[in-house]
């Protein structure tokens, strides 16, 4: 197992340009400590109110450049030249940036909270062009980029119901979803994330289910795919991750989360410490309230996976959890991470985990180190 402390050459100017703790420059041996240079973004309340939920999106370019992307103050990319910060008036679609995805010709994409756009090395641009067919047919290649509908929820007069786009060969497709005529237009089956899968499969994450796609075939995880039963609520889907088992990870704002094996079906029961993390459905959800007193592991919004094949789930209101196969451990301020909601979980080609949310967080193997 590589040590998290490690950091490699190629990312040695992107951690001067974030300023972490403890980072120097070092000229003929010397180290010498490294001016602040920090992201653009003051999470702050927006004017009329709405919460400001920090930075949403994470990647980590093939060039190796870092882009993060925040609720609703743009994007901005940190690399060799510095902090570069693009907003609505550099050609942004919107300043809400939901995901961050990178082309095969090496253009970085945004899917943003109403449109989507792209940057070419030199600007921001919206494409215009989409298509909408009445009887597209679904398709599945390994460079697919995939966006959810044009707006912020439900759907538009061209798209007509819920549904996805497709981008292949420049060019964006919208494809409905595969649901029965009545729920083709109900807004509960707008898309809230998308997650790539094993063999190339894309799931597709909407509030009421997750839609998994192989290139032949829909798998549809609804509420009672998920094993919840009367009185236990209603899925409320805000992520799905398939780890590197093939486990797919459901986060629900509401009902916490839920994890498919195969034909299995487990609840994550919030037993920190213990060896039954991973419960049968069927325990109630909320049954260690003594443990988990936030209860924030039923509002998630994020999954991912480190290098190590630990799953670590972002809340609302708790931090993060971090499963190693055994027992949960959650981590908090007082690990370091001081956000209290984590929206953004991301894992770089380092093997270096970072975690969005009031801030960017960077993970040394035992605590975390705020970039912003």
């Amino acid at each position: 197992m590589r040590p998290y402390g490690t950091i490699h050459a190629r990312i040695v100017p992107l951690l001067t340009a974030l300023s972490l703790v403890g980072c120097a420059t070092d000229r003929g041996g010397a180290r010498e400590p490294v001016a602040p240079q920090l992201l653009p973004f003051t999470y702050a309340t927006r004017q009329d109110g709405a919460h400001n939920a920090g930075v949403r999106a994470i990647l980590q370019d093939r060039s190796g450049d870092y882009w993060f992307g925040s609720h609703f103050e743009g994007v901005c990319r940190v690399g060799r030249d510095g902090v570069r910060h693009f907003t609505r008036a550099d050609g942004l679609s919107d300043d809400q940036v939901r995901a961050i995805q990178q082309a095969p010709d090496g253009s970085i994409w945004f899917d943003n909270g109403v449109g989507v756009s792209s940057f070419d090395g030199e600007r921001i641009t919206t494409p215009v062009v989409r298509e909408h067919f009445p009887h597209s047919t679904w398709a599945l290649e390994p460079e697919d980029l995939w966006f959810k509908s044009n707006g912020s929820i439900g759907f538009d007069e061209k798209e007509r119901q819920a549904g996805v786009y497709r981008m292949h060969g420049g060019r964006l497709t919208y494809l409905a979803l595969p649901l029965p005529e009545p729920l083709r237009t109900d807004d509960l089956y707008s898309v809230t994330g998308f997650a790539k899968g094993k063999g190339g499969r894309i799931w597709i994450a909407t509030y009421n289910a997750v839609f998994g796609f192989d290139g032949v075939s829909f798998r549809t995880i609804d509420g009672a795919r998920m094993g919840l039963r009367e009185g236990e609520g209603m899925p409320h889907v805000r992520c799905v991750f398939e780890d590197s088992r093939g486990r797919v990870w459901i986060g629900n704002n509401g009902v916490g989360v839920v994890v498919i094996d195969g034909d299995a079906t487990f609840a994550l029961a919030p037993l920190a410490g213990t060896s039954e993390a991973l419960l049968r459905m069927g325990a109630p959800l909320t049954s260690s309230a003594a443990v988990d007193r936030d209860q924030s592991l039923q509002r998630v919004f994020s999954i991912g996976e480190d290098r190590d094949g630990n799953v670590w789930i972002g809340t609302i209101g708790g931090g993060a959890w971090r499963y190693d196969g055994r027992g949960l451990r959650q981590f908090t301020a007082s690990d370091g991470l001081t956000s209290a909601s984590v929206m953004a979980i991301y894992c770089d080609r380092d093997g270096v985990l970072w975690l969005g949310g009031t801030g960017v967080f960077r993970f040394d193997g035992s605590r975390f180190e705020r970039v912003r």
